[in-house]
């Protein structure tokens, strides 16, 4: 049986997208519980150069809409960068795993060879959706939830790979 795009897109950005939000709620218990600010969280970076929590969390999310949108010819909703705070980020992720919800199998399904285009600030990129998926969305998304993933671990968040992985 071949495996089907949504199978690899939507499917997988909805479950880790879960995982992100069983995170952010052990982050926001244990803040709660320690009395502890979240906006040190929220701003938190490993280095001067890097995107801040929030923006991992945000670009994740955005990558996700984006992804499924250019895959099944929709216009992806477009959220403000504006989160203050952990039940925030909460909302922000939530909404997209209910955005995500409303794309059908039948919308991404054999959009592999489909031309994409990915606007930029300066510059357009083609791919083809298979190339969209393998080549920009999933290793970006990744690399965001997991940059977040590790921060919230360093700040003292007793989350596991169970959670990460939306099992728990």
């Amino acid at each position: 049986m071949a495996v089907s795009m949504y199978q690899i897109s939507v499917s997988i950005f909805v479950r880790q997208l879960g995982g992100v939000v069983i995170c952010l709620k052990k982050a926001q218990a244990l803040y709660a519980e320690k009395k502890y600010d979240e906006s040190t969280l929220l701003c938190y970076r490993f280095y001067p150069d890097m995107f801040s929590f929030a923006k991992q969390v945000q670009i994740a999310t955005d990558h996700a809409r984006n992804c499924a949108a250019l895959l099944a010819g929709l216009e992806a909703p477009k959220y403000e960068d504006n989160e203050k705070s952990l039940a925030e980020l909460i909302a922000r992720v939530e909404k997209t795993i209910a955005w995500l919800n409303t794309v059908k199998p039948g919308q991404v399904d054999g959009s592999e060879d489909k031309t994409v285009t990915v606007k930029m600030r300066d510059r357009e990129m083609n791919f083809t959706g298979l190339e969209l998926l393998q080549n920009r969305s999933l290793p970006n998304f990744y690399f965001h939830i997991t940059t977040a993933y590790n921060i919230l671990r360093h700040n003292g968040v007793e989350i596991g790979k169970r959670d990460f992985m939306g099992a728990s």
